[in-house]
């Protein structure tokens, strides 16, 4: 399958088009400079043209699923999302300079550093899951390093509820996913979240991911699938990696789900425990409690429909005449006032009128007076 060539960057109000970043199944990211206040940002957008409902859905569902979670110190934080002027969705996220998408491949990383990636990702995923979402797509190339060297989990593009019911799309990164997934048997489900991670913590500490082999041509996709559904878990030839975390790793990837650790708060733990047990200070738990997990706001998984911005409004007490004239009996009473007691400043209007016509009258009796006066001499 030929691969996609990257879409135009879309104009965007208040921010300028850098450099292209990458390019997805289903989206292309682009880098842009923000204004104001001024920083740099990861755009997100979906091809021109796409109307494609599941796609459209999906995007949404990204948008509003990192609304709800981006609060997290160790997922990806989004700033706003909108409509193009040419009409395509996008989503404006914080940039991350980094990935763990080559690096595990390229370098040694060093046991401490993979175990507090774990815990943090470990976190990040028991957070969405008291919020009732699942990621369903954790491998390296979604853990993102920002600007400060942070580890962050990014791409929701596929998450969906853990609520039963409703339709959901299925979807996978092969080496990274639990065998039930692979077998189509679920779209993902916290043991499959807890199958995925310790796949990804497993590949950051061996180089490679899990069920791979160095014989070229026996890595296909078809290969691995096989591999994960019959096989147990491949311990590492590592050798500064201890029993005791190559021990945590096999209970994460337990063929079958009820003999993976229950959560991924207990999964983070138990590399908690290994850090201890290695002489390492325990990567701090970052889990949201109760009263901050979103209840009443649920994500709506099966919206499709473009959304943008909206023009707010904010009611208030208008302070215009109005052109519609009051009610009759208000008039009325209005009326009655005005006869029945005039008002000081109308009071003030008419009597100097009545003292001019007073002194007009007197001067022409003594005009008349003269002239009569006159005559009769």
């Amino acid at each position: 399958m030929p691969k996609r060539l990257p879409s135009t960057p879309p104009v965007l109000p208040g921010l300028a088009y850098v450099r292209p970043l990458g390019s997805g199944g289903f989206a292309d990211v682009f880098l842009y400079a923000q204004d104001m206040p001024r920083r740099q940002v990861a755009v997100k957008v979906l091809p021109a043209g796409v109307h494609d409902t599941d796609m459209l859905r999906m995007f949404n569902a990204e948008a509003d699923v990192l609304a709800h979670l981006s609060a997290h110190p160790s997922i990806v934080t989004v700033y706003q999302a909108g409509i193009s002027a040419d009409g395509r969705p996008y989503i404006v996220m914080e940039y991350c300079p980094g990935s763990l998408a080559k690096r595990y491949r390229q370098e040694r990383m060093p046991v401490d550093e993979a175990l507090t990636i774990g815990v943090k990702m470990a976190s990040a995923l028991e957070s969405a899951h008291r919020a009732g979402l699942v990621h369903r797509d954790v491998k390296p190339s979604n853990i993102l390093i920002t600007t400060f060297g942070t580890p962050v989990l990014a791409d929701f593009g596929i998450s969906s509820s853990l609520a039963p019911g409703g339709e959901e799309v299925l979807a996978m990164s092969v080496p990274w996913s639990a065998p039930e997934v692979v077998a189509e048997q679920t779209a993902g489900t916290v043991a499959s979240e807890v199958w995925g991670l310790g796949a990804t913590v497993y590949s950051l500490l061996a180089g490679y991911s899990p069920f791979e082999r160095p014989e070229p041509g026996q890595n296909t996709r078809e290969h691995l699938r096989r591999r994960i559904l019959r096989a147990d878990f491949p311990r590492m030839s590592r050798p500064d990696v201890p029993a005791g975390v190559q021990n945590v790793l096999a209970v994460a990837m337990a063929r079958e789900p009820q003999d993976r650790y229950p959560s991924a708060l207990a999964f983070a733990q138990a590399l908690r425990d290994a850090q201890h047990g290695m002489g390492f200070p325990p990567t701090p738990l970052e889990v949201a409690e109760d009263e901050w997990v979103p209840g009443d706001q649920t994500v709506d998984f099966a919206d499709a429909a473009a959304r943008g911005p909206a023009i707010s409004s904010v009611p208030h007490d208008s302070r215009r005449r109005t052109t519609e004239p009051p009610p009759l009996i208000s008039r009325a009473r209005d009326e009655d006032a005005d006869i029945s007691a005039p008002t000081t400043s109308v009071r003030r209007r008419v009597w100097p009128w009545i003292l001019v016509a007073a002194i007009a009258g007197a001067a022409a009796v003594l005009v008349i007076w003269a002239v009569l006066a006159g005559t009769g001499g």
